[in-house]
C-alpha cells in the first residue's frame, strides 16, 4: 500500500526529470549549413543546380528538417546506392562547413543546458545527423561533457519522427516515466517525436527550420522564442 501511495504522489508531482534537446536549429545555429551541404551533395549526384528537380528536392529537405538524413536521401533518390552516396557527399560538405567555422551555439543554449542540469535534470542532445557528423559538431563546439548523453538515429534504432531516440534517452538515463520528459526542437518532426514518446512538455523553438504554425500543427504544447526560455518554463510547472 505504501508503494502505491508513493507512485500516486510521484505521478501528481509531475516534475520534469529528463530534457531531450535537438541540436541544429535548437541548441546549435544552423546558418543554412544543411541547405548548403545538400546543394553540394545533390550536384555531385547529378542534380542540376537551379533546375526544377533541384528546387523540388530542396523543398522536401526543408519540409523534413529533423528527420534522419539517410532517410531523406532514400526518399529523394529512390535508390539505395545513390542515397548512400548522397549521404556521404552531404556529410563531407557539412564537415567542410564546420571546419571553416560555420558551427556555433545559439545564444543562451549553453546557459540553458547548465541551468537545467543544475536543477537536477538530465539533459540529452539528439540529432538526425550520423554519428560522424554529430561528433564533428560536438568537437567544434567543445561540447563533450556538456550534457549527460548525445544520440543519433543509429544509436536508438530509428530517427524522427519515430519516438526511438527519446525513449532510448529515458532508458539510458534511468528515467522513471515518459510523463517526466520534456522535448524541445525547431521542427515539426521534433514535435511529433515528443508526442509519440509520451512527453508531457513538447516545446517548439523559433530559432530554426519551422514556424509557429507548423510547430503547433505537429503537437507543440508550448512555442518559445528560443531554448533559452525553456528552464524558466520547466521551473514554473
Amino acid at each position: 500500500m505504501d508503494d502505491k501511495r508513493d507512485d500516486r504522489r510521484d505521478d501528481a508531482d509531475g516534475r520534469i526529470e529528463l530534457v531531450v534537446l535537438d541540436m541544429a536549429g535548437t541548441t546549435v545555429a544552423d546558418r543554412g549549413l544543411v541547405e548548403q551541404a545538400f546543394a553540394v551533395a545533390a550536384e555531385r549526384c547529378g542534380v542540376i543546380p537551379g533546375s526544377d528537380d533541384h528546387e523540388a528536392k530542396l523543398d522536401y529537405v526543408r519540409r523534413t528538417m529533423g528527420e534522419s538524413k539517410i532517410s531523406v536521401f532514400r526518399e529523394l533518390f529512390g535508390d539505395e546506392g545513390l542515397a548512400q552516396r548522397a549521404n556521404r557527399e552531404f556529410e563531407n560538405a557539412y564537415h567542410d562547413l564546420i571546419d571553416a567555422g560555420g558551427c556555433a551555439p545559439l545564444p543562451g543554449a549553453v546557459e540553458a543546458i547548465e541551468r537545467l542540469r543544475a536543477g537536477g535534470r538530465k539533459v540529452v542532445l539528439t540529432t538526425g545527423f550520423s554519428r560522424a557528423t554529430r561528433d564533428r559538431v560536438l568537437d567544434a563546439l567543445d561540447w563533450h561533457g556538456l550534457v549527460d548523453l548525445t544520440l543519433c538515429p543509429a544509436d536508438a534504432g530509428r530517427g524522427r519522427p519515430y519516438p526511438d531516440m527519446v525513449l532510448h534517452a529515458l532508458l539510458r538515463t534511468g528515467g522513471r516515466d515518459v510523463r517526466r520528459i520534456a522535448v524541445a526542437g525547431d521542427t515539426g518532426y521534433d514535435m511529433l517525436t515528443g508526442r509519440r514518446a509520451g512527453a508531457s512538455v513538447v516545446a517548439g523553438v523559433l530559432t530554426g527550420a519551422h514556424g509557429k504554425g507548423r510547430l503547433a500543427e505537429s503537437g507543440a504544447t508550448h512555442v518559445l522564442g528560443s531554448v533559452a526560455e525553456l528552464p524558466a518554463l520547466l521551473e514554473s510547472r
